[in-house]
């Protein structure tokens, strides 16, 4: 790799030779480096993106598609971007040649994402496919990718979310009574309904990440099970990581159930469970109380919804669930906020008698 140099600035720099992927022979010049190995560095990086394949590691697919993405996207979109890409698709490719990648292995991959322990909902399924998909729609285009085979495998997910269900407080009441005979089975459920938790999030505590003299619970990781091992990874959105405060009655339960465990260290999971185990107790309890069967992310949108029948400002309410922000949180409820105009003009009318 051959370098110069500059005698009269005391800098390096590299001139050299390459055959770009249209097959061009062109010449490449770069100057400004203060160290000769910085020049050789950038010449070796050069000319293995230039020489770059259809047998390049998805890895470095991603590094080139990252650099394409930067002068034309704003940097909070690319920044979601690449919080997708490296947590949801990355693991699962990065070291695979793109020519060995086919419809089959893309369909294994959404398999594992559709059965995973976080339960995602349609649409940020749809989002994850999309973005693999643009990742392969890049390298047909300018690496001579013959086919996108995430487009030939069909997609993933919906792009209009399945309607919410929830459960109002007497239906909760009514579901708890039964599991409770299993304390495991009354702690997940109550800290599902209580906190607004996410299934992943529940899953991936210790008893360290409880403050139980503050009353809080920190949120900073999320469990998933990906190729049959256990994974604590990222929280969904870096807004996912937060402080919730939790009601008395709480703290005692986590407390009581944590102290009949045999051997447990603060630092491990507190509940070594899967979904199965979830969704068992979900269908056993609606069965025995005769309530509606919502699902396990369900829980989620009732706290929302008891949280906004008890008048807690939206902006609370975006906190708590980890919301990017408070948009999110009122298009996602907005629905349920309509019958709260009869109180406020009721409320007016009572100023004035």
């Amino acid at each position: 790799m051959p370098t110069y140099k500059d005698e009269k600035l005391g800098t390096w720099y590299c001139k050299f030779y390459y055959t770009d992927w249209n097959g061009e022979k062109k010449q490449k010049k770069k100057k400004g480096f203060k160290r000769e190995k910085d020049a050789k560095a950038y010449e070796r990086d050069f000319l293995n993106k230039a020489h770059a394949s259809c047998n390049m590691s998805f890895k470095n697919l991603v590094a080139l598609y990252y650099e394409h993405c930067e002068s034309r996207l704003k940097p909070t979109t690319l920044d979601n971007k690449k919080y997708v890409i490296n947590l949801k698709i990355l693991p699962y490719f990065e070291n695979m040649p793109i020519n060995t990648i086919d419809q089959n292995t893309i369909s294994k991959w959404q398999n594992e994402l559709l059965s995973s322990e976080e339960n995602y909902s349609q649409t940020y399924l749809r989002t994850i496919n999309n973005q693999i998909s643009a990742i392969f729609n890049y390298a047909i285009k300018y690496y001579k990718l013959p086919s996108n085979p995430a487009r030939i495998c069909g997609a993933m997910g919906k792009n209009k979310a399945e309607a919410m269900q929830f459960w109002m407080k007497e239906e909760f009441d009514k579901f708890i009574a039964i599991v409770s005979d299993k304390p495991l089975s009354k702690t997940i459920f109550n800290l599902l309904f209580y906190t607004g938790m996410r299934q992943g999030e529940l899953l991936a505590l210790t008893y360290n990440d409880f403050d139980m003299e503050n009353k809080t619970v920190r949120i900073n990781k999320s469990y998933a099970r990906l190729n049959g091992v256990d994974l604590i990874q990222e929280p969904k959105t870096p807004k996912s990581t937060r402080l919730v405060t939790l009601p008395q009655f709480i703290c005692d339960m986590v407390k009581e159930y944590k102290e009949q465990l045999y051997d447990y260290k603060p630092n491990e999971r507190l509940f070594t469970v899967t979904k199965y185990y979830l969704h068992h107790e979900m269908d056993r309890g609606c069965k025995k109380s005769e309530v509606k069967r919502i699902r396990i992310h369900d829980l989620r949108h009732s706290h929302a919804s008891l949280l906004i029948e008890m008048s807690i400002s939206p902006l609370l309410i975006s906190e708590r669930l980890g919301h990017e922000n408070i948009e999110t949180t009122l298009q996602t409820y907005s629905h349920l906020y309509p019958n709260k105009h009869s109180e406020v003009a009721e409320k007016l009318q009572a100023l004035n008698y």
